[in-house]
């Protein structure tokens, strides 16, 4: 069956909004049976809330009920503390996790790779960390998190729905600092030969 551009992009719009919509519903559920039902919130809550809205393909403070836990969450990895856990209990959710992986030159974006340090020779990330959401054990968001130093994010969405091709594997932040190389050395080159024919 062959579907037009214009049909694809109307399917993706729809399944995007089904998403958003569902996850909505899941945080204001979440949110208000955490404020409605105090007696019956775990000590893992905060764990699982920040688990949801890391999840979210719209980013992770896309909807306010979860700008407090994941602002907490910003505070709490800044300081070095470990990241949070939620225990989906008996029967729960298998193979659905967040990691975080601190960023570095040798795990990081490539648009986020810099030269910097001592006589601008090191290669650093301009993130702060990586959070990686695994759900049924398949990447599901990866959040860049205090990015510039500035607090902000970047989300990527390898879900159902994700406007990825679907054949496309997400990248691998190892890779990212051999990629940005390999462009700066053909940068160089480039500028090298169209300034030494003058």
């Amino acid at each position: 069956m062959n579907l037009s551009r214009l049909e694809m992009n109307g399917w993706r719009l729809h399944t995007m909004r089904g998403i958003v919509h569902r996850w909505a519903l899941a945080v204001t559920l979440f949110a208000g049976t955490s404020v409605l039902a105090p007696g019956v919130a775990h000590a893992d809550d905060w764990g699982c809330q920040v688990l949801l809205c890391l999840s979210n393909p719209g980013g992770p403070e896309q909807y306010g009920a979860c700008v407090p836990p994941v602002e907490r969450l910003w505070s709490a990895m800044r300081h070095g503390d470990p990241f949070p856990t939620c225990d989906f209990g008996t029967g729960g959710s298998q193979g659905t996790s967040a990691t975080n992986t601190f960023a570095s030159g040798g795990y990081c974006r490539e648009d986020l790779l810099y030269w910097g340090g001592p006589e601008q020779s090191e290669l650093q990330c301009r993130a702060a960390g990586a959070i990686n959401v695994d759900i049924d054990n398949q990447l599901h968001t990866r959040v860049w998190w205090d990015v510039a130093g500035a607090g902000s994010t970047i989300t990527e969405f390898y879900g159902a729905g994700s406007t990825e091709a679907p054949s496309q594997v997400p990248y691998d932040p190892t890779q990212s600092a051999a990629l940005f190389l390999q462009q700066s050395e053909q940068e160089s080159g480039q500028s090298d030969q169209s300034g030494g024919g003058h």
